[in-house]
């Protein structure tokens, strides 16, 4: 089967994904600052992004962001699936529940970020803590989040018999001790799935957060975009390289973890 046509597709399909990734990790460890020569190997790009202040700070927000909206967003999607999943709502509401769950998903990034500019600055009025900053950075990629979540975790809901639910009302069971002891276990892994989604999600945006950053919460795509004004340099190789293993290890521990469940 390794000669197939639909073999050398899909292996043709993995060079095209990770070329890009293998250069910028290759070029991390070239000597040469500039050009694209190789000059010998070396570490020392990785010491000096551990001297980057700048390049740190910006990294250590996007993880605070990632971490923090990661999980308030993971509660509000798993709460909102299961709201819309399990209860009778008449067909005109659950077909408007749908359109308002799923507009994030397909409305472009761009107006997605003007609508939340203008909604910071109309609530602005009210309250400082929607001047542009690391609070609005919360709100907005929580927005969007959701919705992800949501799908997710209600697409496993769905799937599920609802027969158990009546079962464990017979025998007296509570809400929460079937939530608890019955779905959460079932559909635990489309949330840790909907969390790792909406992780990567928050550290990858960029034209949300450009949109309703402030000055004291540059995250790393801002900082990289910003940085392409000047050229990019070895040490946002090295920084690339760092993401990339990071996010393998955390996709083949999240597949390890819901394969055991």
């Amino acid at each position: 089967m390794r000669g197939t046509p639909a073999a050398i597709v899909a292996y043709a399909t993995l060079v095209i994904l990770y070329l890009p990734s293998l250069a910028v990790a290759f070029f991390s460890v070239n000597k040469a600052r500039f050009g694209l020569n190789w000059k010998g190997f070396t570490l020392m790009w990785y010491q000096k992004l551990l001297e980057n202040e700048y390049i740190l700070e910006a990294a250590l927000n996007s993880l605070i962001l990632a971490a923090i909206t990661t999980v308030i967003a993971t509660v509000i999607g798993t709460a909102l699936a299961l709201g819309l999943e399990r209860t009778p709502w008449p067909k005109r509401y659950a077909r408007l529940f749908d359109v308002i769950v799923n507009a994030p998903v397909v409305v472009p990034d761009v107006i997605m970020a003007v609508a939340l500019i203008l909604a910071f600055s109309v609530l602005r009025k009210f309250s400082g803590f929607f001047e542009l900053g690391f609070s609005t950075l919360i709100l907005g990629h929580v927005t969007f989040q959701i919705s992800f979540v949501a799908l997710i975790v209600r697409s496993r809901l769905a799937s599920l018999n609802p027969e158990t639910r009546e079962a464990a009302l017979d025998l007296f069971a509570s809400s929460y001790y079937h939530f608890r002891r019955v779905t959460l276990p079932l559909i635990l892994p489309a949330v840790l799935a909907g969390a790792m989604l909406a992780f990567t999600l928050s550290l990858d945006d960029f034209i949300i957060s450009f949109f309703i950053h402030g000055p004291e919460s540059v995250t790393l795509p801002i900082y990289i975009f910003a940085s392409l004004k000047r050229g990019l340099t070895p040490e946002t190789n090295a920084l690339s390289t760092v993401c990339l293993i990071v996010t393998v290890i955390l996709a083949l521990l999240a597949e390890r973890l819901t394969r055991k469940m």
